[in-house]
C-alpha cells in the first residue's frame, strides 16, 4: 500500500522493537505545511509515533486539505477528498508501523482542527482522543455525515478568546456538540487570538499523556 499523503514521521528515540506504540496524527491549517506542526509536539515524541501531514492541496506558501467557499464553509466536494485521503492515510500507517490501534490519536490546528474532529466524529472505535486547536465542525458533517464516535473517544478543544480568524462562539458550540452526544470534552479558552499559546500547549500536552492512562 503506497502512501497516500505526504508525511513527517517522529518516533520514540529510544524505541523498543517490538513494542507497539500509539499514534498522534498532526495536521496544520492553511497555507501552513507539515513542519511547522512539529514544535508542537515535539515534547511528545518520547510516547507516540507522530506523523505530520501535509496537506493534498497548494495553498499560498504551504498546503490545504480542502478549500472553503464562505465563511465557516468548505467546499463540500473537496473537503470529502481530504476526509477520504486522511482515512487512507490513518489506514496505510496502521498497516506500515508498529502502532497500537486502541492508541490512535489526532491533533490539529485551524483546519486541521476541523478535520481532526470530522474524522472522529465518522471513524467509530479507530479514534481514542483529539486535541483540536481552533477550529469547528461544519454544519454539513453534523447534518449529512453518518455520525459515529465509538464509545472509548475524548476530546480535548481550546479557543482564543479573541480568534480574528475563526469566532470564539464556534469553540463554545463544538465543545457543547460533544457534551450532548455524552463524549467526554475538556474546554480550554485562552485570552489570544487564532494561534497556539505556552499555556495551551502545556494544557492539551498534558491532557494527551493523561489520556493515554486510561
Amino acid at each position: 500500500m503506497e502512501t497516500p499523503m505526504i508525511y513527517e514521521l517522529r518516533r520514540p528515540k529510544k524505541e523498543i522493537p517490538g513494542k507497539k506504540y500509539p499514534a498522534l496524527f498532526v495536521m496544520h491549517g492553511m497555507g501552513s505545511n507539515e513542519q511547522n506542526m512539529l514544535s508542537l509536539v515535539e515534547d511528545l515524541e518520547d510516547f507516540f509515533y507522530i506523523f505530520s501531514i501535509r496537506g493534498h492541496l497548494s495553498q499560498g506558501p504551504g498546503f490545504a486539505y480542502f478549500t472553503i467557499q464562505g465563511f465557516g464553509k468548505p467546499h463540500r466536494e473537496v473537503f470529502d477528498e481530504g476526509m477520504n485521503k486522511l482515512t487512507t492515510f490513518i489506514d496505510y500507517a496502521s498497516e506500515k508501523y508498529s502502532l497500537d490501534l486502541s492508541q490512535l490519536y489526532l491533533l490539529g490546528f485551524s483546519q486541521g482542527a476541523i478535520l481532526s474532529m470530522s474524522l472522529a466524529l465518522t471513524l467509530g472505535t479507530k479514534i481514542k482522543g483529539v486535541v483540536a486547536l481552533s477550529g469547528y465542525i461544519p454544519m454539513f458533517v453534523k447534518e449529512e455525515y453518518n455520525i459515529n464516535p465509538g464509545n472509548h473517544l475524548s476530546v480535548f478543544i481550546s479557543h482564543g478568546e479573541f480568534d480574528q480568524v475563526l469566532p470564539y462562539e464556534w469553540g463554545k458550540e463544538n465543545a457543547e456538540y460533544f457534551h450532548k452526544l455524552n463524549i467526554p470534552v475538556t474546554f480550554k479558552t485562552y485570552p489570544e487570538g487564532h494561534s497556539v499559546s505556552e499555556g495551551n500547549l502545556q494544557d492539551f500536552q498534558a491532557w494527551i499523556l493523561n489520556d493515554l492512562k486510561r
